[in-house]
């Protein structure tokens, strides 16, 4: 059974503007890097399906989703503002890009595939009613509320991204249902300025929002002992019926909007990690997102990373990357698909591993806010 890629070329066209840190082109290269590689062939590529009425109001209000079709600006509800200025063409977009992640989650969950990924998903920061960092329709709780609205009892998303996933945890932070965890860099120093490890969720569903605070600076490894240490005990645990995930390329060093120092070479092997989190503890069951990321030639190399870990394909760090890549791109533009020296100090941690003798401090603090809720002993 092949993966599903859930795609259309509409979908290249979620863009806040050319000078925007939400430009152009992001998914367009993916899709480009992905057929160089050959990637594409290892997929059933599906467009997505019309939502059906009422799915949107699962998660946004009414108020909202008319204020975003009605051509003006509603600064109370995010939208043109200087983060998220007014463009009328977006809505339809964000609504295909909903439909995506709708049409792949539906895919896995009816048996129909095992994988499914919508590279163009993962706008996390969208609330229920305001567009929100660049986000207007929060695809994955969308995806999430269709799942519980049609048998679902555990669902797990696990969000990868530089920011907080504070629109989906949020959205379920008192459903016991659905398990939310978020690897960041701190709100102490980033956007939205959330996702704390105290945040554990209501009071109906607390530890089943799991938050790791990372530092500035947190590197290959120290990140790769965080979220091997925090993240398999919890799935173990909650044991999820699917996973959903959300790649978001901006913890990469090359990003202009965070501040984490990580390679292509640890964001690839964390994505099979994922891989083999979702047929360890949630049947095979996998949803992959994309996300933020906003340097074009780093998200189009972490996406294409994710697409191999979907289609059990490993990449050399040393591949070449396309001889048209730098024309492409307009800027900078990578020579080799991984980061020149990365690979070496990744030889010695194994993706299975979940905890290496060094525990990092985010590691301690999330262990200690959330591992208590799981019967776990936390981390010292």
């Amino acid at each position: 059974m092949k993966p599903l890629l859930v795609h259309h070329e509409d979908l290249f066209g979620y863009c806040l503007g050319d000078t925007h840190p939400m430009g152009p082109d992001r998914v367009r290269l993916t899709m480009c890097l992905a057929e160089h590689f050959g990637l594409l062939n290892l997929f059933d590529i599906e467009q997505p399906a019309a939502l059906t009425p009422g799915t949107l109001e699962k998660v946004h209000t009414p108020a909202y989703l008319a204020a975003l079709f009605d051509g003006q600006a509603h600064p109370e509800h995010g939208i043109g503002t200087e983060d998220n200025p007014l463009n009328l063409a977006i809505p339809p977009v964000a609504l295909q890009i909903v439909a995506a992640t709708v049409h792949a989650t539906r895919a896995v969950w009816n048996g129909d595939r095992q994988r499914a990924v919508n590279v163009a998903g993962g706008l996390h920061h969208a609330q229920a009613d305001a567009m929100h960092g660049f986000c207007m329709l929060n695809d994955a709780a969308v995806a999430i509320a269709w799942l519980l609205e049609n048998g679902a009892q555990r669902v797990a998303y696990l969000d990868l991204d530089a920011h907080h996933g504070d629109g989906v945890e949020q959205l379920f932070w008192d459903d016991p249902r659905v398990l939310t965890v978020s690897a960041h860099e701190s709100g102490l120093y980033l956007f939205p300025g959330t996702g704390f490890a105290h945040d554990i969720g209501g009071p109906s569903a607390a530890g089943t929002a799991v938050n790791i605070a990372l530092d500035r600076g947190t590197a290959d490894l120290a990140w790769l002992r965080t979220i091997h240490g925090i993240i398999p005990p919890i799935l173990e645990r909650f044991r999820p019926e699917i996973l959903i995930t959300q790649h978001g390329a901006d913890p990469h060093r090359t990003d202009p909007l965070a501040d984490l120092d990580l390679s292509l070479d640890a964001l690839a092997l964390a994505y099979r990690s994922v891989r083999s989190w979702a047929e360890r503890y949630a049947q095979g069951r996998w949803v992959a997102l994309g996300g933020g990321g906003y340097e074009r030639d780093t998200a189009a190399r972490v996406w294409t990373a994710l697409l191999g870990a979907v289609a059990d394909v490993e990449f050399a760090p040393t591949w070449a990357m396309p001889t048209h890549w730098r024309a492409l791109v307009r800027g900078k533009a990578s020579r080799t698909f991984g980061d020149p020296g990365a690979a070496e100090g990744l030889r010695d941690f194994h993706p299975e591993a979940r905890v290496e003798a060094r525990r990092e401090a985010p590691m301690i603090a999330t262990s200690r806010a959330v591992f208590p809720y799981w019967g776990l002993p936390p981390y010292t």
